[in-house]
């Protein structure tokens, strides 16, 4: 079996996962009703959430321009965005593979080294994520109650029920055969270590340090706010789009945007099927009915994939088209 072939299967099996998902959020639900409300909805509203995301997008790519100059390359805003946008269409086909996909966009275009632009990927999800637990403990400290209900009833129950039916002997067995072969991987990387892997290393160094090398922190900061306070408005104005949630106050925007970003984390394609079942399940909490937050996390999740596909092909398209840039290291 060949690398591809592994690779293919990989992918496709976390399709698969995010459509088995997807089917047993919907499944009992009553279908007809929901798209008779997605077909009501007002789509002014979808339209004001989906432009709050690309506002982020915006800034986003801003914000990596600055780690970029940092690290002395000068790219320019549109390069930036442009890889960026490739890279989440690049996700919609194969979870991760994005991130990847939007460094080798600049290597191609403005010829930065692989390396250099993963290790400020890294920087920016390692944010990201710093962010995203800050939310959850808010949400744990202001609505402790509602969250917590959440965790014992539809995690902890669950996992005590899984954990009653799994062996243990099995388990122990994949445990111990995961730290092997980690330790024969380490073994493996460390005797082909030479110069070009220096290189790799010493590249992803400069890219994960650049934030520290970031010539304005209140600028960076401003793009980071930035960033989340518009994925809030996203899912605050799409609130207003349908009946059932035009009533939602900005604390269950709140919650189910922190719902819905721990969903996207997941590694399936576009978070098919884990958003739905995590955006609607945070709606519940505040007593909207799972198949009405099903409708609602259907409409938002859409209106994101479609202006992806849209921004993501315009931007393949124009990087297809367009002459390299050259090397754009200022330090030299």
């Amino acid at each position: 079996m060949n690398l591809s072939f592994k690779l293919a299967v990989k992918y496709l099996i976390l399709l698969t996962i995010g459509f088995g998902i997807l089917y047993l959020a919907f499944k009992g639900q009553d279908l007809k009703q929901i798209w008779a409300e997605i077909k009501h909805a007002d789509f002014y509203w979808v339209f004001i959430s989906a432009s709050c995301v690309f506002i982020a997008n915006i800034l986003r790519a801003l914000r990596w321009r600055m780690l970029y100059r940092s690290i002395n390359y000068n790219v320019g805003f549109w390069s930036t965005f442009h890889a960026l946008i490739i890279g989440y269409l690049a996700n919609l086909a194969l979870p991760r593979f994005g991130e990847i996909a939007r460094c080798s966009v600049l290597l191609r275009s403005n010829k930065i080294p692989l390396s250099s632009s993963i290790g400020t990927v890294v920087t920016e999800r390692l944010l990201d994520v710093a962010v995203l637990l800050l939310m959850g403990v808010l949400i744990l400290l202001f609505q402790y109650n509602l969250v917590f209900d959440f965790l014992y009833q539809t995690i902890y129950l669950s996992l005590i029920d899984r954990l009653q039916t799994v062996n243990y002997y099995v388990l122990a067995a994949i445990c111990f055969a995961i730290i092997i072969g980690g330790f024969f991987i380490i073994s493996f990387l460390k005797s082909k270590i030479n110069k070009k892997f220096l290189r790799i290393f010493v590249g992803l160094k400069q890219g994960i340090n650049s934030v520290t090398k970031v010539k304005s922190k209140t600028l960076f900061t401003f793009y980071t706010v930035g960033i989340w306070t518009f994925y809030f408005l996203s899912m605050y104005t799409c609130f207003f789009s349908i009946a059932s949630t035009q009533n939602l106050g900005f604390s269950v925007a709140f919650t189910a945007l922190v719902f819905s970003s721990f969903a996207m984390v997941a590694p399936v394609q576009g978070g098919i099927g884990i958003f739905h079942w995590m955006v609607a399940k945070a709606l519940v909490l505040y007593s909207i009915p799972f198949n009405e937050g099903l409708t609602y996390a259907t409409i938002i999740h859409s209106a994101q994939v479609l202006i992806t596909l849209l921004l993501g092909t315009i931007s393949l398209i124009t990087v297809l088209t367009k002459k390299s840039e050259g090397n754009v290291n200022i330090s030299k």
